[in-house]
This record gives C-alpha cells, sequence and structure tokens, in this order.
C-alpha cells in the first residue's frame, strides 16, 4: 500500500516526525545503539554542514573533532576544536586519531594529502546545492556506519524538494528578490550561490542570477534599477537597524521593495547559508515571505 505524506507549510509531516524521532528513542533502542558504536569510526568534521548532517544521522557519539565554525546542533560546543573551517591542525588530528576526516572544502588542498599521510581516510563531500544533500547525506551514512537514518533523512529531503521545485515551477507570478549579504561594500548573491537556490525553491527570482558567481559586489543603482519586490538582509549590523538603514538610502524609496515594506533582516545565517539538513526548514521561511508579499502586491 503506498502512503501518501500530507504538505504542513511545504514541509512534509514525515520530515517533522523524523526529526522528532532522533530525540524521541526509546531507553530499549539507545541500547542497541550504544551497543553498536565501538565498531563505527571516530570522525572529525572540517565543515559546519558536515558537522549537523553528523548529528542529523544520529551519528554524533562518533564525532571527537569539528572546527570553530561549527556551532550547531546544541551540544556540539563540547567537541574538540582541530582548527578554523577548512584550515585543521595536523598536530590536533594526529594527537585525536581519528578513522576518518570530512570536508566539503580545504584552504589548501595540500592539507589533504597530508592528512592521508597520517594514516586517516579523508573524503569530501562536495555540496553546492540543495539537490547536493541528499546524496551526500546517504554517502555519510555508509562512511560512518548509519545508514538507516542518513537514508530516510535523504528521502524526506528529496521528496520535499521536488514537491517545493513543482510548486515554484508552476506559480503565475514569482517576486524579484534582492539578497545582501553584506552592507559595506554591498555584495549579493549570483547564479551560483547556494542562497540563490533556496529563493528559486521558495518561488522567487534572484535578481543577481544574471551573473555567474557565488557572490559579488554591487552598486546601490543596480539595486535601484533592479527594482526588487523584496529585500533580504542576511547580515548583524553594527551600529544601526539594518531595516531602517536600507529604507533611507537615497533613492530607494523608488524600490517596490521599500514602498510596500518588503525588507527583512534577523535570518538565522547557519539555516541560510550553510547547505545542510535544515535546507527545508531555510525554504520555507522564504516561501513565507515571499507569499506574503505576493499577497501585499494584490491588495
Amino acid at each position: 500500500m503506498k502512503t501518501t505524506l500530507t504538505p504542513y507549510n511545504g514541509v512534509s509531516l514525515l520530515f517533522i516526525l523524523f526529526y522528532a524521532s532522533l530525540f524521541g528513542c526509546t531507553e530499549a533502542e539507545n541500547r542497541q545503539i550504544t551497543q553498536s558504536e565501538s565498531d563505527k569510526p571516530k570522525i572529525v568534521s572540517l565543515a559546519p554542514s558536515i558537522t549537523e548532517m553528523v548529528y542529523a544521522i544520529g551519528a554524533e557519539k562518533q564525532l571527537i573533532g569539528r572546527t570553530s565554525a561549527c556551532d550547531w546542533p546544541k551540544g556540539v560546543e563540547k567537541i574538540q576544536v582541530v582548527g578554523a573551517f577548512g584550515k585543521p591542525s595536523l598536530e590536533i588530528l594526529a594527537s585525536l586519531s581519528p578513522d576518518l576526516v570530512i570536508d566539503t572544502d580545504l584552504a589548501d588542498e595540500n592539507m589533504g594529502s597530508k592528512i592521508t599521510e597520517l594514516g586517516v581516510q579523508r573524503e569530501t563531500l562536495a555540496i553546492s546545492v540543495p539537490g547536493d544533500i541528499p546524496p551526500a547525506l546517504r554517502r555519510l551514512g555508509k562512511l560512518t556506519g548509519n545508514t538507516e537514518k542518513a537514508d530516510s533523512l535523504a528521502l524526506v529531503i528529496e521528496d520535499d524538494l521536488k514537491q517545493f521545485l513543482e510548486r515554484a515551477k508552476h506559480l503565475k507570478s514569482s517576486p524579484n528578490v534582492y539578497l545582501e549579504i553584506w552592507d559595506d561594500p554591498l555584495w549579493t548573491g549570483g547564479k551560483n550561490s547556494y542562497v540563490s537556490a533556496l529563493i528559486a525553491y521558495a518561488g522567487g527570482i534572484n535578481i543577481g542570477d544574471s551573473v555567474q558567481k557565488e557572490y559579488f559586489e554591487v552598486s546601490p543603482e543596480w539595486v535601484i534599477q533592479q527594482n526588487p519586490d523584496i529585500i533580504l538582509c542576511m547580515y548583524m549590523s553594527r551600529e544601526e537597524d539594518v531595516i531602517e538603514k536600507v529604507r533611507s538610502r537615497p533613492g530607494w524609496e523608488l524600490i517596490t521593495a521599500i514602498q510596500l515594506g518588503n525588507i527583512h533582516d534577523n535570518f538565522d545565517n547557519s539555516i541560510f547559508l550553510r547547505p545542510g539538513p535544515r535546507v527545508l526548514e531555510g525554504i520555507e521561511q522564504l516561501k513565507r515571505i515571499i507569499d506574503a508579499a505576493k499577497d501585499k502586491r494584490r491588495k
């Protein structure tokens, strides 16, 4: 019998139940998991997205090293720091004696060879767009001996991404979105950026998609010319209110997003800039913003 899943606000019920199961194991289940932990590899993660995946598939007890950028989920702060994102310390790695080191990208690729020379298995998981997350989870499950949870989560994310994409394809109109990564100078996301893909899944059009780059600098005049319907500010202002600062820029009162009050800030960048298991949560948040903006245009 085929089971039909009903999406709830764009995210399937199965996704919600899966995450609840990570924290709702019975005592007997916990004992079974514990019995096999000694046979599984000890892991060092060199990327925040990998660390989140390790926890999401139930392999957190195998994690013995992380980077200083790995700050989620709760409890990860207790794990030994081995260096910065993509910049591990060989001395610390050697002292931990891991079985497996996993990265997404190293600042110096020669470091990869040095890790291998330590006698440690090194794996790279390339994750650039949301569609890369399910296969990365499946691969991580095989590497760590946690295939069941990894495969289940991968399937949930895969199915929900398809639903988001299918919905976006059939929208009668898609608002133009300006993504402001930084404000001095102005930087936005191009067609090759992870966040641009999130916007597309959520039913919007990233105005930076005309540029085949990941991130690039723009001028205030360029933003005015593009006239976005929505402005997303994904940074924290050091001195003043972000929305008020954007609203008061010379000439920006002509922008539709300013006129309709479609300026948003206070994003959790670990969700929106980090390609990991919380991808559906990020898309759902953007979808709500985009749908609300469309409602304003209709009024």
